[in-house]
């Protein structure tokens, strides 16, 4: 077989599989050294604990770059207390160095507890890099780094960052198409804060300068300037080309001005929305999600994950700042509620949705873990009774 086609091959395995290749036979003896994507990931992680190795973690990662021949396109790093514990900043900055001159276009490095990760300056000399996924680190790019031309898909989570850097650092990412920057604390494995992190805030003027963004996720409470529905609805107005949309609302509070704000614009590319750790109990918040939505005329993908707070649906009411009677249909196909507890605010959403979309094709209810038995097949009648706009919808409750 053709060298390129064996990498193929290899590229498909778990690494430990890929370099146990070389007993097959004779001819297949250093085919390993091929590969061209590198994942050493939980999985790795996992076969290393089972076989005692994980103190060898740093030596076999050294040891494997220094066999390969060809290009390493994708590298994929993550790191727990117990592995960073068999390694040193030395090995991961050289790491990122061999792979800076081996012209990596796809880079990840993920770190899961303890303290944050000084991410090595040799990462700003990846100027082949397509993809970058970093996961708590410090991120502090030298003053002499231009940025990246060609990437395309940015993944920050959890990441220390000069709010003004950041700014600096976007801008010089031309080509961006993909950017998250949720930054999600409670996946942290952490038992306890006893150190400090803080994560930089992005500002919305330097976010609206990425004229060629598709996909956006973003953590509402760590952006600055987006505190009232107007500035949400003029952030999804920056972005001519975005088709996919993701709002985390974790910790996030609209103010008072962002009664009956009206969205003036409409976008017509945005074909997915996704709303996550949304109060639906906090009025303002779901107005701005249907005035978001109605905003969408193409719109046909929506899901929402409501806040798991503790709060008993009983007594719950429908707010005066949701208006569940304007006119319009929606291009809705796929529904996702989460996170359901059967209160009178979450039923009537429902009904709005499923009586405003005549081309649903699916609508999934996910009730919340806290429901009993009796309880879900209760929701369950009461989701039978709506109406459907739609003659076709399927309404599945997992």
């Amino acid at each position: 077989m053709p060298d390129n086609v064996v990498t193929h091959i290899l590229d498909r395995l778990p690494i430990q599989d890929a370099v146990n290749t070389s007993i097959l036979s004779r001819n297949w003896r250093f085919k390993w050294t091929l590969l061209g994507q590198l994942v050493f990931d939980e999985n790795f992680l996992k076969y290393l604990a089972k076989r005692n190795g994980v103190s060898k973690f740093g030596r076999i990662i050294s040891r494997l770059l220094l066999h390969l021949k060809g290009t390493i396109t994708k590298f994929v790093l993550s790191i727990d207390k117990r592995s960073y514990s068999a390694l040193d900043d030395e090995d991961i900055a050289y790491w990122i160095l061999f792979l800076s001159r081996k012209g990596v276009e796809d880079l990840t490095i993920t770190k899961t507890n303890g303290e944050a990760l000084n991410l090595p300056s040799n990462l700003f000399s990846c100027l082949e890099l397509k993809h970058l996924k970093l996961r708590y680190c410090f991120f502090k790019p030298p003053t002499s780094f231009h940025g990246f031309p060609k990437l395309l898909n940015l993944d920050l989570d959890l990441l220390d960052f000069e709010t003004d850097k950041f700014g600096e650092f976007i801008t010089q990412c031309p080509l961006l198409e993909i950017l998250n920057m949720r930054n999600q604390h409670h996946l942290l494995e952490t038992s306890s804060m006893d150190y400090y992190f803080s994560v930089g805030k992005a500002k919305l003027v330097d976010i609206a300068k990425l004229a060629n963004i598709k996909r956006l996720s973003l953590s509402l409470s760590d952006t600055e300037m987006v505190r009232d529905s107007s500035s949400i609805f003029e952030l999804v107005g920056f972005f001519p080309k975005l088709q996919e949309l993701n709002l985390d609302f974790v910790r996030y509070k609209l103010t008072k001005d962002s009664a009956n704000k009206k969205c003036t614009t409409a976008f017509p590319c945005l074909k997915t929305l996704k709303l996550s750790t949304i109060d639906v109990y906090d009025g303002l918040l779901l107005s701005c999600a249907l005035e978001l939505i109605r905003s969408c005329p193409n719109l046909q993908t929506f899901e929402i994950l409501a806040n798991d707070l503790d709060r008993d649906p009983t007594y719950a009411k429908c707010s005066p700042y949701v208006d569940y009677n304007a006119t319009g249909l929606l291009q809705l196909r796929s529904v996702d509620v989460s996170d359901v507890k059967d209160s009178v605010i979450e039923v009537c959403l429902i009904k709005y949705l499923l009586a405003s979309s005549p081309f649903l094709k699916r609508f999934v209810v996910r009730p919340s873990s806290h429901l009993s038995s009796d309880e879900k097949l209760r929701l369950a009648r009461k989701l039978l009774k709506l109406h459907r706009a739609s003659l076709t919808v399927e309404i599945d409750l997992l």
